[in-house]
């Protein structure tokens, strides 16, 4: 039997979630292969991993602009030899883990993991084969650091494949795939099942409006644009999806009374049905998150771009942009324009779709585990 290790970290959900996807698929269809998932950074250190991952979300909360450039500068100069140092000392007690577990294959969905694998096998410490799946629209370097040894990399688009190469990454490693998500949003759905779970009428087309869960970033400017959206596009009906933050469902739900559109808005928190949703929605409202992306971009939704953060969410809202799939509502913007303009026909909108079809890559999870694992 063999054995997979799948290493991601927490920092956004996006490299969880892709690790967690191709996680079941190898369960569900593997049965002579035995995966395991590793938090790399809390396997190494769990204090560490409450500091990195908790400075992480206080940075990208409270002051976006310092994490992008923090984001920017970790591809060149000394932030960037600190990481790749860092993760060299850490390699050290990862490596441990890799020659107890003997797999015969890694997986990595973060760059951390990546550059410790890689340097593990420079080192001649361990010669499992690599794989490096990218979970967001545009490369970085912290992911190709010591790219000569990993032997697959996976990324969602041909633009980042043209990237990898310019940077020196052997053609042959590349191969365009999509990000790994659940196989749920490949379900054949009941429409009138979905509207009715949700007390949604049949005569009106679905706005799917994430309010940027967890993170809560611009918690005004958010409910600012959702205010906007109620008020113009009055021919749809909206679900308002405020995730795990409270305070977001809060104003999300004075809103809904104080515009008394009851009938027309939900307002919901947490859901496990996104891919319900998507497969009833028209339009998404969402920030441009690896995952959410690629989900919307599998269910074929335009994508209203808010609240991207900056650094790696900027790059996927300008890579959204030029390929005509999203709409991204700056903070110089006025909502009320963008949504005006965007509901005067419904050409815009189709036309959006169609380019998501041309964009989306199928069947990304499947398409990772038979490049890597055969069958």
């Amino acid at each position: 039997m063999k054995k997979i290790l799948i290493f991601y970290a927490t920092y956004g959900g996006g490299h969880l979630s892709a690790a967690q996807s191709i996680n079941q698929y190898i369960k569900d269809h593997y049965q002579d292969m035995e995966v395991e998932m590793v938090d790399c950074i809390k396997y190494i250190n769990k204090i560490l991993d409450k500091l990195t991952t908790g400075a992480y979300r206080e940075m990208a909360k409270k002051t976006p602009k310092l994490w992008g450039k923090v984001y920017k500068n970790s591809q060149k100069g000394i932030l960037g030899h600190i990481s790749t140092g860092a993760n060299k000392l850490l390699a050290r007690k990862l490596k441990k883990l890799i020659i107890e577990k003997s797999p015969d294959i890694i997986i990595s969905t973060h760059p951390f993991s990546s550059q410790m694998i890689n340097y593990l096998k420079k080192k001649g410490k361990i010669q499992t084969p690599l794989a490096t799946v990218l979970t967001d629209f545009a490369s970085h370097e912290q992911w190709l650091i010591g790219h000569e040894y990993t032997n697959y990399f996976f990324v969602s688009n041909n633009q980042m494949k043209q990237e990898l190469c310019n940077y020196g990454v052997s053609e042959e490693k590349i191969h365009v795939s999509g990000i790994p998500m659940s196989e749920r949003f490949f379900y054949k759905f009941n429409t009138e099942e979905i509207l009715k779970f949700f007390d949604l009428s049949p005569n009106k087309k679905v706005i799917l409006f994430f309010g940027g869960g967890e993170m809560g970033l611009g918690k005004e400017r958010t409910t600012q644009i959702l205010r906007s959206l109620i008020n113009i596009g009055t021919q749809y009906q909206i679900v308002a999806v405020a995730g795990k933050n409270e305070k977001m469902k809060e104003n999300f739900e004075k809103l809904v009374k104080e515009l008394n559109v009851h009938e027309r808005v939900k307002v919901l928190g947490f859901t496990d049905k996104v891919p319900e949703l998507m497969h009833i929605s028209t339009l998404v409202v969402t920030k441009p998150g690896g995952l959410t992306t690629t989900e919307s971009l599998a269910s074929h939704l335009p994508i209203i771009i808010i609240n991207p953060i900056p650094g790696q969410e900027e790059q996927n809202a300008e890579f959204l942009e030029n390929h005509g799939v999203g709409i991204w509502i700056r903070k110089k913007d006025n909502p009320d324009e963008i949504f005006t303009d965007l509901f005067k026909s419904e050409e815009k909108i189709e036309e959006m779709k169609e380019n998501t079809k041309k964009l989306y890559q199928s069947y990304s999870t499947q398409n990772i585990c038979k490049t890597i694992l055969g069958k």
